[in-house]
């Protein structure tokens, strides 16, 4: 299908790349990697006369990590840098997967860790292990900026709270204490590139008696957006570590789904594995808190 006609336009700064949101407002959309976008304005899923692109934008394609301050992601960082980075792969391990197992290696190497966000995709795999890290994003407009925690981000599927003429500028993540194990898994019943059926990500941390805290639990492509589950995480904050307890906390995660059938998978499959993954990510990041391997 032919690509229809539009003006990119290249700004140098995050200030030029709003002017041009202001001055074209109903007829523009941004572009980062493109990977989502391109292939919606092929299909006719959305239209667009302008393309502000954020490529040339400086900073914006920054990882950095600082043990005060935590991970900062720029809304131009590559999903495969931030897989490979070295920091991310430390601290944030989930995320490091999650980045390495998504989509295919030439869309790693063009998509963006914001633009997976921003598309809002239920199935989005960064959303799942940054919801569990406590993530937030960062949104400019020319009127100021505003954090947004991730789990506030999300509407429905395809629908955030960005507004039309704001950027969303970064995504910040704080510190993991000591002491903490994460995990991501997915699950998809064609092939390991195609979207996830069913992705799960656990974050805990243990204090200085052994007991479980900052305990959080996140589900992709189970509903209508990615999710926490609270019920789940109550279960075991404040709880030493027990095989029946992670169990029941498996099982409750499976409430804080609402799956569909779709060609990927039916809702009862989706419940299932819900289930299955949840118990396997919980074993592997408390191995992890422990001292286990990675």
């Amino acid at each position: 299908m032919a690509t229809p006609h539009f003006t990119v336009h290249q700004p140098a700064t995050l200030e030029e790349a709003l002017d041009l949101l202001g001055r074209h407002r109903a007829s523009v959309k941004l572009l980062a990697g493109g990977t989502d976008l391109i292939m919606k304005l092929r299909a006719g899923a959305t239209s667009a006369d302008h393309l502000v692109s954020l490529n040339r934008v400086g900073g914006l394609n920054r990882i950095n990590y600082q043990d005060e301050d935590g991970l900062v992601l720029g809304a131009g960082a590559r999903i495969s840098d931030v897989a490979a980075h070295p920091e991310v792969r430390k601290h944030y391990p989930a995320l490091a997967h999650a980045c390495s197992v998504m989509a295919t290696t030439q869309i790693r190497n063009m998509g963006t860790v914001a633009g997976n966000l921003a598309n809002a995709a239920p199935s989005a795999d960064t959303a799942a292990p940054l919801l569990a890290y406590r993530g937030s994003v960062v949104l400019v407009e020319r009127g100021g900026r505003r954090q947004v925690k991730l789990e506030e981000f999300f509407k429905g599927p395809g629908l955030t709270v960005l507004e039309p003429m704001e950027i969303l500028e970064a995504i910040r993540v704080p510190v993991p204490p000591n002491r903490a194990g994460s995990c991501y898994l997915r699950l998809s019943a064609r092939s390991q590139v195609d979207i996830a059926a069913v992705g799960v990500a656990g974050f805990l941390a243990l204090d200085l008696d052994g007991c479980m805290m900052g305990v959080r639990l996140a589900l992709a492509s189970v509903a209508p957006t990615p999710v926490r589950c609270p019920e789940a995480e109550a279960l075991l904050e404040g709880q030493r570590p027990d095989p029946q307890l992670l169990a029941r906390a498996a099982v409750a995660c499976v409430r804080a789904a609402r799956p569909i059938d779709d060609v990927r998978a039916t809702a009862n499959y989706r419940r299932a594995m819900v289930q299955v993954l949840a118990g396997r990510v919980l074993q592997k990041s408390l191995a992890m808190a422990q001292g286990g391997a990675q």
